[in-house]
């Protein structure tokens, strides 16, 4: 089916095909939509699904462990302060091993307070075990959403699916979706994982100094290698839809001298001006890490080998020399720099990008700077 929908009506409809048992949230702008949408299926008796209104975000994501841990197929969404609400119990969903799909409308974490789109809320939750993939545009909202049940329930790893506040969750696009038959299919029957409605099974076991490394460096080896997991699914989709996912895409990169590496919808705005820039003649390209937990380190040193490459953040790592993704790209590359832009939804749209695109361009730029501030603002 072809259909004009936003990226909150995205997500409610790929829940709505897949009808999971449990759906504990609170809402809080942008994706109160999400919650509103599905809470009608339920109420029109389109899916079964346990629809549970919590009391805040810490409830609503201690019901989602419960549940997970008791075997249902479990999904929520949040934002900003709700994720950060949340922080606590995301954590053990983590670390429990639990299967859980969750989406976040990214929006800046206050004060002061916004409204608008940056990454300051699931960066916040970048360390905490979870898988995080970006999306770029509705489509893709759509498409990670059915498949995140998939891997999260193959690799017992909780995945976050991250977009855009008010650009993709409120922002219309015409979308092809699967048939509610095709979703079932593709995703498959619930698996059975140990669960707390077996005896023999014990959660929330205390693990001391003589254990908790080992538990630890599992946890981590296991995120590690949830990418062959994640590529494989992504593969399988593609079978379904045509469409294809990696960990990361990339436009120009094989020729390219100089590589702009940003996430979420201002890539195509990105690449839009790497496309008019290699008619041209000059050799720029453009990257999009997708699956940012786990980083795919290995592929992208190799794809980045001798360049410059130019890292655009949004979001800010207090405190440190780079952003939180500049960070991540730490002795890629020939040369390196980074760029802080958007924050807060400061718009980020063609002419933003071929203005910053060319100024690097042009000649010689700071490491490290933020772009677009107000000289009527600035101290």
């Amino acid at each position: 089916m072809r259909a004009l929908i936003n990226g909150n009506y995205a997500v409610s409809y790929a829940m709505m095909q897949i009808n999971p048992d449990v759906c504990a949230s609170y809402p809080i702008t942008p994706q109160t939509q999400i919650i509103e949408t599905f809470s009608k299926y339920v109420a029109d008796g389109k899916v079964t699904t346990e629809n549970i209104l919590a009391e805040s975000e810490h409830s609503a994501m201690s019901a989602c462990i419960g549940a997970s841990a008791a075997g249902a197929r479990v999904f929520t969404a949040t934002a900003s302060q709700g994720l950060a609400y949340m922080i606590e119990v995301i954590y053990i969903a983590a670390g429990l091993r639990l299967p859980m799909t969750m989406v976040v409308g990214n929006r800046g974490i206050g004060a002061p307070l916004l409204l608008h789109c940056d990454y300051s809320d699931s960066f916040l939750a970048r360390d905490s075990g979870w898988i995080q993939i970006y999306c770029k545009d509705v489509q893709e909202v759509y498409d990670t959403t059915l498949m995140a049940v998939k891997i999260t329930e193959e690799t017992k790893i909780p995945v976050m699916v991250m977009m855009d506040g008010f650009y993709t969750t409120h922002g219309e696009q015409v979308i092809d979706t699967l048939s509610t038959k095709q979703a079932v299919n593709f995703v498959g029957k619930k698996p059975k994982w140990p669960n707390m409605l077996d005896s023999k099974i014990t959660f929330g076991n205390v693990s001391l100094t003589d254990s908790n490394i080992e538990v630890r460096e599992r946890q981590w080896r296991d995120l590690a290698n949830s990418s062959k997991s994640i590529l494989g699914i992504q593969k399988g989709f593609e079978k379904f839809s045509k469409r294809n996912y990696g960990l990361y895409e990339s436009y120009g990169l094989k020729d390219a001298n100089t590589v702009f590496v940003t996430m979420g919808s201002s890539y195509q705005a990105i690449e839009l001006t790497c496309q008019e820039l290699r008619k041209k003649g000059k050799k720029v390209g453009c990257l999009r890490p997708r699956v940012y937990r786990p980083f795919p380190y290995n592929e992208l040193r190799a794809e980045l080998k001798g360049k410059k490459i130019i890292v655009l953040d949004r979001a800010i790592s207090h405190g440190a020399e780079f952003g939180p993704m500049g960070l991540e790209f730490q002795g890629m590359g020939r040369e390196f720099y980074n760029v802080v832009y958007g924050i807060g939804g400061r718009d980020f749209g063609l002419e933003e990008a071929k203005d910053l695109v060319g100024k690097f361009l042009k000649g010689k730029q700071k490491k490290f700077q933020f772009y677009g501030l107000r000289k009527d603002l600035k101290n």
